[in-house]
């Protein structure tokens, strides 16, 4: 079966930035996306956990999106015009989809 290039990009960020991140993603012609929630982690700030958080405000997501390589700087772009003022990481994997031209 033959596979294209493709790159993963990750985006852990609060959770109330969620809608600012989609949202500049899509004006950078992102066309799909995954959000999911994060449950929990540890970084510079020490261990964290969502267990008993009554709102969105203390939360994490993750928004996983699958491009076509020439698309990249654009979406990193957008992405830090949002991330450089929060608490968020960006992360970049080689990948390889089947269906290509879905991304």
């Amino acid at each position: 079966m033959q596979t294209q290039k493709a790159k993963r990009v990750e985006i852990t960020i609060e959770a109330v930035m969620e809608d600012r991140l989609t949202a500049a993603l899509i004006k950078a012609g992102v066309t799909g996306f995954t959000i999911l929630p994060v449950l929990g982690g540890s970084g510079r700030s020490g261990q964290w956990s969502r267990e008993g958080q009554v709102s969105r405000a203390g939360g994490m997501v993750s928004v996983v999106c699958i491009i076509r390589p020439e698309r990249l700087e654009t979406l990193l772009e957008a992405a830090f015009e949002v991330v450089e003022r929060h608490i968020g990481v960006v992360s970049v994997t080689d990948c390889e989809v089947l269906r290509a031209e879905r991304f």
